[in-house]
C-alpha cells in the first residue's frame, strides 16, 4: 500500500493503514487535569519498524513531576479513594477490564506502532493486562487481616494499609503490561500513584490513564507525566513525599534508583532484567526444546526481561539440536508487526541496535562463531526501521562478557556441558537471576536441577508463560520484591498492629498517682 505522500517501495505511514486507531491525546495528566508540559517542551515519538512520526509528547521536567507528586499526595493524604470500600475499588478495577476487553483491538495497535512487535503479540498482551485487572479486583474483594492470640481483655489485629504515593517507573518492552501490573495492585491497595512511562513508547500508558478515568477513578489518584528517565524519574524518585518507587528497567539505573531513595527511606520495588538460561539435558525432547528455545529468544525480538538468550545444551544432544534451531532460525519472518505473516519485528531504537550489533561483535571477539543472521536486512522495505536478523552464535566462552550480560536482542548463544552439576554451575555464574529452563523427560531429574537453580521463575519443558496469580520478579541483581500474585499485592500496603484494651485500668509500673 502506498499513499500520495509515500514513494513506491517504502513502507507506509502506520498511522494511516486501515484499522489503525485515533492516537490518544499528547498531554499530561495532573490532578485530573490534562496539560502540556510546563515548559512547553515535547520529544517526538517514533515507529521503530518505518521511522514515521506518531506524535510529539509532551516532555515534562522536575516541575511537573513535583506538580503531579503533589496530586497525588493530595488525593490520598485528603481524598476518597484510599477510604474507599474493596469492594468499590473491586468494581472500578472490573470496569476497567471491561474497556481493556472492548478496546483490546484499538490497544493491540498502540502497543505495535509504539514497540514494533506484531499485532498478534499485541492482542494477547491485552488479553493478559485485563486478566491482571480482574485478578486484582478479586484479591481487593477477599484482602483480609488476622486476629493474634493474645491474653483475654484484649484483641490484637494485623492489618494492612495502602503504603501511599507510588512513582511508577515502566519501561518500552512491554509498556502497558508492565504498567498494569503496577497500577492494579496499587489501586486494589488504595495507593495514588504518578506514571512515568519510558519516553520511547507513551502511547498506551496515555490511553490507559484516560480509561481509568472513563472508569470513574477519582481526580489525582491516577497522574501520568511523560519523559526522560534522568530528569522526570529522578525528581519522582528524590520527592520525599512519595512513599514508594515501583521501578522496572536497567540495573544500572535500578542501583541509582536504590540510592536515592534510601536517602529518604523510601521503599523500593525493583525488577531489572536477567542473563536468562535455557538448560536442555540430553534426554529431552529435542523437538519440544527446540520450538520454545526460538520461542524464549526470538519472541518479541529478543526484548524480554526473561528472554532465553542463553542456551545450555548437554553435549550429547548439541549437535541434533544446533541443526533444528539453525535450520528454522533461517526461515523466520522479519516483518512489519500489522502484516500477516510476521514472525519478528524490529528492536526498539537506532541506539539499542547499535548496542545490541556491539554484543554480536563481541561474542566473536571473545571466540564465538557467528552461525547465522548477525547483519542487518537488506529488504529496502526495512531501512527506515531498526531490525535485526535472528542471530546464532555457537562455541562462546562460558567466562566471557556475552555470556553474563543481558543482550536484550534478537541473538542467542549456544554453549554446551557435560552433567548436570556442570549445568547448574554454568546457569548459575550470573547475578541476575530472573528466569530459567529446563528440558527433560526425567521429571525427578528436572525437578532436582530446577530447585538448585537460584531463579525467582523456573520454567520445565515450557519457556516465558506467567500467571496473575504467581509472584514474578529474581534473585540477586535481578532486582527487590516481587510483581504479580498475592506478594505484588503486598508490596503497596503497609502492614499495621491495631491493639485495643477491653478491660482498661491504670499502667501501675510507676505507682498510683496522687
Amino acid at each position: 500500500m502506498t499513499t500520495d505522500s509515500t514513494p513506491a517501495g517504502a513502507p507506509p505511514d502506520p498511522t494511516r493503514l486501515p484499522g489503525a486507531p485515533t492516537l490518544p491525546e499528547a498531554a499530561l495528566h495532573v490532578a485530573g487535569t490534562r496539560r502540556p508540559a510546563a515548559a512547553g517542551a515535547t520529544r517526538p515519538v517514533v515507529d521503530p519498524a518505518t521511522g514515521h512520526l506518531l506524535m510529539e509528547a509532551p516532555e515534562a521536567d522536575a516541575a511537573d513531576a513535583r506538580a503531579a507528586v503533589a496530586a497525588a499526595r493530595a488525593a490520598f493524604d485528603d481524598g476518597p479513594w484510599p477510604r474507599t470500600s474493596v469492594q468499590d475499588r473491586a468494581r472500578l478495577l472490573e470496569r476497567v477490564a471491561d474497556a481493556i476487553e472492548r478496546d483490546r483491538d484499538a490497544l493491540a495497535w498502540l502497543e505495535t506502532l509504539d514497540t514494533g512487535k506484531t499485532l498478534g503479540e499485541s492482542r494477547d498482551d491485552m488479553e493478559q493486562i485485563a486478566q491482571v485487572f480482574r485478578y486484582y479486583a478479586a484479591e481487593a474483594r477477599t484482602m483480609r487481616g488476622e486476629v493474634n492470640p493474645v491474653p483475654s481483655g484484649a484483641v490484637s489485629l494485623t492489618v494492612h494499609q495502602p503504603v501511599g504515593v507510588v512513582a511508577m517507573i515502566t519501561p518500552w518492552n512491554y509498556p502497558l503490561l508492565q504498567a498494569s501490573w503496577k497500577i492494579a495492585p496499587a489501586l486494589a491497595a488504595g495507593c495514588t500513584f504518578v506514571l512515568k512511562p519510558s519516553e520511547l513508547t507513551p502511547l498506551t500508558t496515555l490511553r490507559i490513564v484516560e480509561m481509568l478515568e472513563e472508569a470513574g477513578l477519582p481526580d489525582g489518584v491516577a497522574n501520568l507525566v511523560t519523559g526522560a528517565g534522568g530528569t522526570v524519574g529522578a525528581a519522582l524518585t528524590e520527592d520525599p513525599r512519595v512513599d514508594l518507587v515501583s521501578f522496572t528497567g536497567g540495573i544500572v539505573t535500578g542501583r541509582a534508583i536504590a540510592a536515592t531513595a534510601a536517602r529518604n527511606v523510601t521503599r523500593v520495588a525493583l525488577e531489572l532484567g536477567g542473563k536468562n538460561p535455557n538448560v536442555v539435558l540430553e534426554d529431552a525432547d529435542l523437538d519440544l526444546a527446540a520450538d520454545h528455545a526460538l520461542n524464549a529468544v526470538f519472541f518479541h525480538a529478543g526484548q524480554v526481561c526473561s528472554a532465553g538468550s542463553r542456551l545450555l545444551v548437554h553435549e550429547a544432544a548439541h549437535d541434533a539440536l544446533l541443526e533444528r534451531l539453525l535450520e528454522r532460525t533461517r526461515r523466520i519472518r522479519l516483518g512489519f508487526g500489522w502484516e500477516d505473516g510476521t514472525q519478528m519485528g524490529p528492536v526498539i531504537s537506532p541506539e539499542h541496535l547499535a548496542k545490541v550489533e556491539g554484543y554480536v561483535a563481541l561474542a566473536q571477539e571473545e571466540g564465538a562463531t557467528l552461525r547465522v543472521g548477525g547483519g542487518r536486512p537488506t529488504d529496502p522495505r526495512f531501512a527506515g526501521g531498526t531490525f535485526l536478523e535472528p542471530t546464532v552464535l555457537t562455541g562462546l566462552p562460558h567466562e566471557g562478557r556475552v555470556a553474563s550480560e543481558e543482550i536484550f536482542g534478537p541473538v542467542l548463544t549456544v554453549e554446551t556441558f557435560r552433567d548436570d552439576d556442570e549445568a547448574h554451575a554454568f546457569a548459575s555464574s550470573t547475578r541476575s537471576g530472573l528466569a530459567a529452563g529446563v528440558f527433560s523427560r526425567d521429571a525427578a531429574r528436572a525437578m532436582r536441577l530446577a530447585k538448585r537453580l537460584r531463579f525467582g521463575t523456573v520454567w520445565i519443558n515450557d519457556f516465558h508463560p506467567y500467571y496473575p496469580e504467581a509472584p514474578w520478579g529474581g534473585f540477586g541483581e535481578s532486582g527487590i520484591g516481587r510483581e504479580l500474585g498475592r506478594e505484588g499485592l503486598a508490596e503497596y500496603q503497609e502492614t499495621q498492629h491495631l491493639y485495643w484494651n477491653l478491660e482498661p485500668a491504670g499502667a501501675d509500673w510507676f505507682g498510683p498517682q496522687d
